[in-house]
């Protein structure tokens, strides 16, 4: 690949060399510019790939959620990226709050008993959202961060909500 080529394949955005009156071939400003490019390129993705991050909402309430690292979140953040994930939830039990995500997601379901704060996906269909306690077969997808059990209660516990999910 010759240097021009090598220098159109790297710049995305117009670049502008100024020349100088030293000695430097047209090689070596050519090489520094795809250098350039090369870095700036990995920065923005860098940058990006840091930026977006996943919000769960409960009735336009900011939750802060520490999301599991699995193929079930991962297929859920590809998800919202495409669009708000809007779902209607409802009460069951008097200890979690169900609804339907509208798509079917991978799982990996294990027997466990969840806790105040425990989101879980439910028969790969099904986002379950914890203020109490039960014992289950479920894929694990985060869990509440800085609210109390008797918080989530107050949140949860006192008639049907929305939650949504966004990528910011």
């Amino acid at each position: 690949m010759t240097s021009c080529s090598r220098l159109e394949t790297f710049i995305s955005e117009p670049t502008t060399v100024v020349a100088s009156e030293s000695t430097t071939s047209a090689s070596t400003i050519i090489d520094t510019v795809i250098e350039q490019s090369e870095e700036n390129a990995t920065t923005q993705t860098e940058s990006s790939e840091m930026e977006t991050v996943m919000v769960l909402r409960i009735n336009d309430q900011v939750i802060g959620v520490e999301w599991e690292d699995n193929e079930s979140v991962e297929s859920l953040k590809e998800l919202a990226a495409k669009g708000t994930i809007t779902i209607d939830m409802s009460m069951y039990g008097g200890f979690e709050q169900v609804g339907p995500i509208g798509s079917t997601l991978p799982s990996n379901d294990e027997q466990i008993t969840t806790e105040s704060g425990d989101i879980v996906l439910y028969s790969g269909n099904q986002i379950v959202f914890f203020y109490g306690s039960n014992s289950w077969a479920y894929t694990r997808l985060g869990k509440v961060q800085d609210m109390s059990a008797s918080e989530l209660e107050g949140l949860l516990g006192n008639g049907d909500v929305t939650l949504t999910i966004t990528i910011e």
